[in-house]
């Protein structure tokens, strides 16, 4: 592999710096974790009165509209660690059961507000998510795999920040794992070098019939891109095999489901991986650009009021310049586009799939 960063470092070269992390080292460690205390949760009990008094649509609430007079610094540290460090956090100890579905989406959108800007999920434009089994399968290319209980390797969004918070659990199973996306590259090179070029390859990913008029169905775009010198993986084999169904894509060769498989060894392996046990209330974050996600398959509750149902925000973090890939989210179907749409590259951030 040869080229440079705009840094002017080895394309090829390991990744240094505290996004690289392995899961075996932060076990049993809580500097990733902030307990929320009885004057964070009256902050918070404060912010949702007085979005309240203000009347507003929950699409138009802001962080002015949220206030959080110590809690805020405390997200602004976690946005700091999420963008320059490793990558991830977790919030615990939200009310939720207290608070009841629509006062709980109210500050999971304020808190959200505090972090980065919300950004479409889906065709219809959704800007809040949730996250539930709806009976559907991944062999059915219109599917996600928020909509089902399957497990979803690992894999990354399309967006810079993502955001969860479960409202309530499965019966059985659905435990999170995170991995560092520099810790596999790296092991990449160190495995296998002769697949190392291949990281930095163009791929395509299939859309899920989630394109707007004038999209393609498919995306193109980097595994692996290192603007300033810091990887920023773009990874979802599902949709990589499944955009394979398009006669105008590019045939995957042999090599490339080498490189894919590798992937998915690392990121499964105890030594990389981080089992996270997500409970009721616990709003985890994720630099999706840094980190890799999975979710192990689950069985629900019979009853409907009980099944597990997760909350998700997309988040676009608000200094990241438009490089290679802004991960603007999915454009809603019903935005006009421009009449030479089809022939924009991948760098418009509302082209993401």
């Amino acid at each position: 592999m040869t080229g440079t960063t705009d840094t002017g470092k080895a394309l090829d070269a390991p990744c240094s710096g505290p996004s690289v992390w392995r899961g075996g080292d932060l076990v049993n460690r809580e500097e990733w974790i902030l307990r929320l205390s009885p004057r964070h949760l009256a902050e918070i009990d404060s912010a949702l009165g007085e979005a309240r008094r203000r009347d507003l649509t929950l699409l138009k609430l802001t962080a002015a509209d949220f206030p959080l007079p110590v809690l805020a610094g405390e997200l602004e540290r976690i946005a700091r660690t999420l963008e320059h460090g490793r990558g991830f956090a977790i919030v615990k100890g939200l009310p939720v059961e207290r608070l009841g579905e629509p006062a709980a989406s109210t500050v999971f959108w304020g808190l959200g507000q505090h972090l980065g800007r919300p950004v479409p999920q889906n065709a219809d434009g959704h800007m809040l998510g949730h996250v539930r089994d709806t009976g559907r399968s991944l062999t059915d290319p219109a599917t996600r795999g928020y909509q089902t209980r399957a497990a979803l390797p690992f894999h990354t969004d399309r967006t810079d920040l993502l955001a969860l918070l479960p409202l309530r659990a499965p019966r059985t199973g659905g435990l999170t794992s995170l991995v560092s996306s520099a810790a596999v590259h790296n092991a990449v090179l160190d495995l296998r070098p002769d697949l190392a070029g291949r990281l930095y390859r163009t791929y395509f990913f299939d859309r899920r019939e989630e394109h707007a008029p004038g999209e393609t169905p498919y995306a193109a775009v980097p595994l692996v891109a290192r603007p300033e010198g810091a990887p920023s993986m773009r990874y979802h084999r599902c949709y990589l095999e499944s955009a394979q169904r398009f006669p105008q894509v590019p045939r995957l060769e042999r090599a490339d489901l080498e490189l894919f498989d590798l992937i998915d060894d690392v990121a499964g392996s105890p030594e990389f991986r981080l089992d996270i046990d997500l409970q009721v209330g616990d709003l985890l974050l994720v630099n999706t650009r840094t980190v890799l996600h999975a979710r192990a398959e689950f069985e629900d509750h019979a009853q409907p009021a009980l099944k597990r149902h997760l909350l998700r925000l997309w988040l676009a973090l608000p200094h990241r310049p438009r490089t290679e890939d802004a991960r603007g989210g999915v454009t809603p179907r019903d935005v006009i586009r421009p009449r030479n749409a089809a022939s924009q590259d991948e760098t418009n951030p509302r082209r993401q799939p």
